[in-house]
């Protein structure tokens, strides 16, 4: 019996060990009532996995039971899948490009649960080993972590009726696409049958508790959060910054970062009377797809609080789709300020307020699109704040010193850093908080203003055992005999040592007179709270100064440079120095001059003189800028003076240690030409000249066609600005954009190329084929056709000879369900539906048509699909 035990537990395990690659979960449960003086739930695991993975869902799930009280395993349950079902988005946006598929497997297993009543309740686990590999929120390199999912029953403390609660639900959809770079929303919206209020915030994502191939019962809480990559993500940042969750809706919402995998966990919590009395948890795993969205996307508002007073924006969608970009700006009573045509807006308004900005994009054009936002323009905000204090357990205070010119503070949100605890926040102006661990802490202050302004400031705090202790200076020289006042700051007692030389040890400003080097320590007690530094004081008997002759070059500002340890310093002739009492001036000497310092340390001081002379720099003389083909190589020319020269950037050129090199680049460039000399002068004469390359002539024919004789053709290139066609036959212009082509006979192609010239002379050229029929106007279709992805016959293509419009190609199965549509002459069907490839079989075909000269064309017919 123990043998046969072990082999059905063995397969049992093996069976679990598929629960692999699962890309999200949640759990929720309902209460039943009592049976046999138990509390009876309904409880429901949830699991996703992506369409398309080879790997199994588990089956049996485990679901772990522990006691909040002391974690003690109540039990572990093996669930047996109750059912799956297969969900995806089928209506797909057309204004999206390189959509990708947006489907879902989920399993749901469902059990009968009875639990004892229990004063602080249970929590409700299960795990699957490993996650989808390759998140880009999750730090690099990482392998083995899986997923934990959990669920928590309340107990009968906070309110007494809590242990008979129906969890919240997450009822959101999970058929979201997500593009990169564009605005996105994902609901995790939940639903409470017991009325409870509900509140979102983003939580950590747990692992799972063993590794390998298997997936055990889970261990007790707590559990241990995922690896984030930090800084750039966190539990509260899963998806970067600019991504926020709604605490009261649940809606995740944002503009979308770069395309990857992103896990993502929000806790919603259960709130009665008060009292919070459980958390359920969504851990799902968002695919952000290298697609875009033909749209106007704006963020909600811009704040122009620091010192600027020009609007400058654009539209933050990428996608290649947008042909047209309309901008409004209008104050706050509605009146339009400035209209713009373009892809960016930039606009200074004249004073202070709130703005409107309205974004159009392809007006009357497909996939058009709007948008607005709001710019609030106060400038004069800035946030501040500073503290005292920084000693264990005991308070130190922060106090607010944020500014605003146009509005009023009036709310701050303060985070001090503490990562050992939850509760280290305030919303108090000036908090005061006891910090229970040592260490170095950041502090941070998201503090905002009446007019809407708000900003971030973080400040870095060391926690020590002993008081906050700073000095005015801890190293510091002086003149033998000469008197010194020592600084130390901090709340409390002082005490300095040695007690030698010094008037006061117990003042925070004692006057100190050391013959000899000398490091006093001060040590600060706060009701039994000490810390500890020193100030060194160095003693000389006299200045040390060396000065030497030098040269610059004529007409720049120089640093003076001497050799000395004085503290303060005089420099003479003082007009020509910019600083003439630190020891590095700056200097401006047009001639030969003879400068003096007086070097001093208290009442020790040195006296030195030195001569500066300008030196002219270099020639240097890059040429007069240059225009360019596309690349076409160009030579430069440099004239000079002096001895030595290069130019740069030396990576697109053939020598750039050349005074004529040969230049080549993909774009407009400025080439720098620098000339040397050692006529005194160190620095390098420079001269720039831009080589402007024009762009890459994209030259356009149109797209290959079909006519039927006799039909008016209307060519039109496109890309340059004069053109020549060829050959001339059958046009009735050859030197321009858009001749007319009309033909007698039928050809199996005809090709035309056509040249295309910029405005400075650069050519390219395209050709297009026509094929000529002679036969009324019709749309020809395959009989049959491969789509086998071997490059031949893989789709089915109408063509259209003597069609100037395609209303419908529309292609039914053997059901009369439309399986592919559309109105674009030569575009095929691939075989597939919503991305599933359909079966081998004869299909029925329908086009509706207008042909060139305006008349109704309607035709169908049967094909068959070959695999």
């Amino acid at each position: 019996m123990k043998q046969l035990l072990t082999i059905t537990l063995f397969l049992l395990w093996g069976k679990l060990a598929l629960a692999g690659h699962i890309t999200g979960g949640e759990m929720y449960y309902t209460y039943v009532g009592m049976s046999n003086g138990q509390y009876q739930y309904n409880v429901t695991l949830k699991l996703y996995k992506r369409c398309n993975i080879s790997t199994a869902f588990p089956d049996p799930a485990i679901i772990s039971v522990f006691a909040k009280m002391d974690q003690s395993r109540v039990g572990d349950f093996y669930v047996p899948m109750t059912r799956s079902e297969n969900i995806n988005l089928t209506n797909v946006n057309p204004c999206i490009s390189n959509p990708p598929l947006v489907c879902f497997d989920i399993a749901y297993y469902s059990f009968t649960l009875l639990l004892p009543g229990s004063p602080m309740g249970y929590t409700l686990s299960s795990q699957v080993n490993f996650r989808i590999n390759g998140m880009n929120n999750l730090t690099a390199g990482y392998s083995g972590i899986g997923a934990t999912y959990t669920a928590e029953i309340p107990g009968t403390t906070a309110p007494a009726t809590g242990i008979q609660n129906n969890s919240a639900r997450f009822t959101g959809t999970d058929l979201v696409l997500v593009c990169t770079g564009d605005n996105f929303s994902y609901s995790f919206a939940a639903t409470d049958p017991d009325g409870d209020q509900l509140y979102y915030r983003f939580c950590a994502a747990y692992r799972s508790t063993s590794q390998g191939g298997s997936a055990p019962p889970p261990e007790p809480p707590p559990y241990t959060s995922i690896p984030y990559n930090t800084p750039a993500y966190s539990e509260s940042q899963p998806m970067g910054a600019g991504i926020t969750l709604n605490s009261n809706s649940g809606l995740l919402q944002g503009i979308a970062p770069a395309a990857g995998q992103y896990v993502v966990t929000v806790c919603v919590e259960e709130t009665r009377r008060g009292t919070v009395i459980a958390t359920q948890r969504k851990d799902i795993q968002i695919n952000v797809a290298d697609c875009s969205i033909t749209s106007a996307v704006l963020k909600p508002e811009y704040l122009l609080c620091d010192t600027s007073q020009t609007i400058f924006l654009f539209n933050e969608s990428g996608s290649s789709g947008i042909q047209s970009s309309i901008w409004e700006v209008r104050d706050a009573n509605n009146t339009l300020l400035y209209p713009f045509n373009g892809d960016t807006l930039q606009y200074r308004v004249a004073d202070t307020g709130t703005y409107r900005v309205k974004l159009v994009i392809n007006r009357n054009l497909s996939c058009a699109d709007s948008t607005q936002t709001i710019v609030r323009v106060y400038p004069g905000f800035k946030g501040e704040f500073g503290f005292t204090g920084g000693c264990l357990q005991r308070p130190t205070s922060f106090s607010d010193s944020t500014r605003s010119v146009y509005g009023v503070p009036n709310s701050w949100t303060w985070d001090f850093g503490e990562g050992t605890v939850t509760n280290d926040i305030s919303t108090l102006q000036n908090p005061v908080y006891s910090y229970p661990q040592t260490g170095p802490k950041t502090a941070r202050l998201f503090v905002t203003d009446t007019r809407g302004c708000r900003d971030t400031i973080e400040k870095l705090l060391d926690v020590t055992q002993g008081p906050l202790l700073t000095l005015g200076f801890r190293d510091t020289l002086i003149c033998i005999n000469d008197p010194l006042v020592l600084q130390a700051n901090g709340t409390g007692q002082f005490t300095w040592s040695p007690a030698l030389n010094i008037s006061d040890i117990h003042s925070p400003t004692p006057a100190v007179n050391p013959t000899v080097n000398t490091t006093f320590y001060v040590d600060l007690n706060d009701g039994g709270c000490t810390n500890r530094d020193s100030v060194t004081v160095r003693v000389i008997r006299f200045v040390s100064l060396q000065v030497s002759d030098t040269s610059i070059c004529q007409g720049d500002t120089t640093r003076l440079q001497i050799i000395s340890d004085g503290l303060q310093y005089t420099w003479s002739p003082s007009a020509q120095l910019i600083g003439p009492s630190v020891k590095n001036p700056l200097v401006i000497s047009p001639l030969p001059t003879l400068f003096t310092v007086i070097a001093t340390v208290g009442s020790c001081s040195a006296t030195g003189s030195f001569t500066v002379t300008p030196v002219p720099y270099p020639l240097a003389n890059a040429g007069p800028d240059q225009l360019a083909c596309y690349n076409s190589p160009v030579q430069l020319n440099g004239q000079t003076d002096g001895s030595s020269w290069n130019w740069s950037p030396a990576r697109l050129l053939d020598d750039p240690t050349s005074l004529q090199p040969i230049a080549l680049s993909p774009r407009s460039t400025s080439f720098v030409f620098s000339a040397f000399d050692t006529r005194g002068c160190p620095k390098a004469g420079t001269d720039t000249v831009l080589v402007t390359w024009m762009p890459r002539l994209q030259i356009r024919a149109g797209n290959d066609t079909a006519v039927v004789t006799g039909q008016p053709l209307q060519l039109l290139a496109s890309g340059g600005l004069r053109y020549n066609w060829s050959p001339a036959f059958a046009l009735s212009a050859v030197d321009i954009a858009n001749p007319v082509a009309i033909f007698n006979a039928a050809s199996a192609g005809l090709q035309y190329q056509v040249t295309g010239f910029d405005s400075a002379g650069c050519a390219a050229s395209a050709t297009i084929m026509i094929r000529v029929y002679q036969t009324a106007p019709t749309v020809f279709v395959p009989t049959a056709f491969t789509p086998n992805n071997d490059g031949r016959n893989d789709r089915l293509r109408p063509l259209g000879a003597g069609i100037s419009l395609i209303n419908y190609f529309s292609i039914y199965n053997r059901w009369g369900e439309q399986v592919f549509s559309t109105r674009q002459n030569g575009m095929g069907w691939d075989g597939n539906k919503n991305g599933l490839p359909q079966p081998t079989g004869t299909y029925v075909w329908q086009v509706s048509a207008t042909d060139y000269r305006g008349r109704p064309y309607f035709q169908k017919g049967i094909f068959t699909l070959i695999r």
